[in-house]
């Protein structure tokens, strides 16, 4: 499996872990499974805690690499899926996240009920 965490997850993974199933933390910690970090949950997080909305790790590079996860990057192909997307969903962020796991056929990982709703493989915590 290749997937991707949205970034509740990921922040859950990071201070909460119990919060997410322990089927799921599985098969994200089994080293058979390439699990991706996006550089766009980076992004949300540092603007989030900017204004004071969440706590978060300082390091998130290396909170990535400990839990020996991948960092994905943004990229153009990204941004022509999401223009592909129908536009059902107002979070910015989570539209992109949706937009790399199409381009890049991996299965994204979240709680959010609004997200399983895409035309997109999603693994539910």
């Amino acid at each position: 499996m290749k997937a991707l965490l949205d970034t509740r997850v990921f922040l859950w993974l990071l201070v909460e872990p119990e919060r997410i199933a322990a089927k799921v933390r599985r098969a994200l910690e089994d080293p058979a499974h390439t699990v991706f970090v996006s550089v766009v949950s980076g992004w949300e997080i540092e603007i989030k805690r900017a204004l004071g909305k969440i706590q978060a790790p300082a390091n998130l590079t290396g909170s990535v690499q400990a839990l020996r996860f991948t960092e994905l990057p943004l990229q153009f192909r990204h941004v022509r899926e999401l223009a592909r997307l129908p536009d059902r969903h107002g979070d910015p962020f989570d539209r992109m996240l949706i937009a790399q796991a199409r381009a890049d056929g991996l299965t994204l990982v979240t709680h959010d009920r609004d997200i399983i709703g895409y035309p997109v493989k999603t693994m539910p915590v």
